[in-house]
């Protein structure tokens, strides 16, 4: 059933595309169905070689096109939030899909507590086929806390409960609604990395938050396939993670004590994948050198990942 809203918010998706000509058209045709109309559709065209441009232009005039030439996911999301003129800004990469009600839902949450600082929520991780997989919320222990709070589909996240989700986060860039104002105070997504930026952001929007309004029922389908930046070049993916998560720590040293301590755990877990990834390609003293800055946590999982990433490197 649709959700009734007022004639507000409005909602401006930017959806970065590079030769995505293959998937472009379903993602934008889940904006298309949306029961709550976008008030723009943004495509930004990251120098595609591929029809991606001609994609976006068959919809005409009910989604904006904008060229720009290779410069990665995060120029792009930027470039579109720089002309989108939506109080609330949300993102779709053209790989993924919303659902008919995730605009709506989205909008009926901002009407009833016009506190929230921004919006983020579940959704499903699904094969290339579109299969189901499972569901995010589920997989991380702030996510499992929220759905067994939640009270018609929904939840507040603030507090201690704001640094168990950075220290690993369920919401990703396709059920982040975040004020276009907050956006570029923050000054959008970083550029330099082609993995991680969106996790940056999120937590740099967290430590400028305290109420954080959550929809624990899924509302988008994230695909999981081999060629994504992640998956096509693991190792690459994981030293960008940990890159991306160090270059927080001076910023936030005036943060939150639970947003630094949540800041902490994702560079530790960042490491010890990482390490992981060292071994397989069997580059063992690299691990050990990705490892051992977890001696300084001290707690026990930090002590038991570096032993056993030390036992692999050194054979015992």
């Amino acid at each position: 059933m649709a959700v009734e809203v007022p004639a507000e918010p409005r909602f401006a998706i930017i959806i970065p595309a590079w030769n995505a000509a293959g998937t472009l058209a379903r993602a934008l045709d889940s904006v298309l169905a949306q029961t709550w109309p976008a008030s723009e559709i943004i495509v930004v065209d990251d120098g595609s070689t591929d029809g991606t441009a001609e994609v976006a232009t068959t919809y005409g005039g009910r989604v904006r096109l904008i060229h720009q030439a290779n410069s990665g996911v995060s120029a792009a999301r930027n470039a579109g939030a720089a002309v989108a003129t939506a109080e609330w800004l949300c993102f779709l990469d053209a790989d993924d899909w919303y659902y008919p009600e995730r605009l709506a839902t989205y909008a009926a949450f901002i009407r009833d507590d016009c506190r929230l600082d921004f919006l983020t929520g579940d959704f499903d991780y699904v094969d290339n086929d579109g299969r189901h997989l499972r569901r995010s919320m589920e997989s991380t222990p702030a996510g499992r806390t929220l759905l067994a709070t939640a009270r018609e589909g929904r939840a507040v996240m603030e507090g201690a409960l704001l640094g168990e989700f950075i220290a690993a986060h369920f919401g990703d860039t396709h059920t982040l609604t975040v004020p276009r104002t907050s956006f570029h105070a923050l000054g959008g997504y970083p550029a330099g990395f082609a993995v991680c930026e969106d996790v940056n952001f999120l937590i740099r929007l967290c430590a400028r938050s305290r109420r954080v309004g959550v929809v624990c029922t899924p509302l988008a389908a994230y695909c999981i396939h081999e060629q994504s930046a992640t998956r096509s070049d693991p190792l690459r993916a994981q030293r960008q993670t940990v890159a991306a998560l160090q270059q927080l720590e001076p910023q936030l040293r005036g943060a939150p004590a639970h947003i630094r301590h949540g800041l902490a755990q994702a560079i530790a877990h960042g490491r010890y994948d990482l390490a992981i990834c060292l071994l397989r390609a069997g580059q063992r003293r690299a691990a050990l050198r990705a490892i051992f800055p977890l001696l300084a946590h001290g707690n026990v999982w930090a002590l038991r990942s570096v032993l056993s990433v030390a036992k692999a490197a050194l054979g015992a």
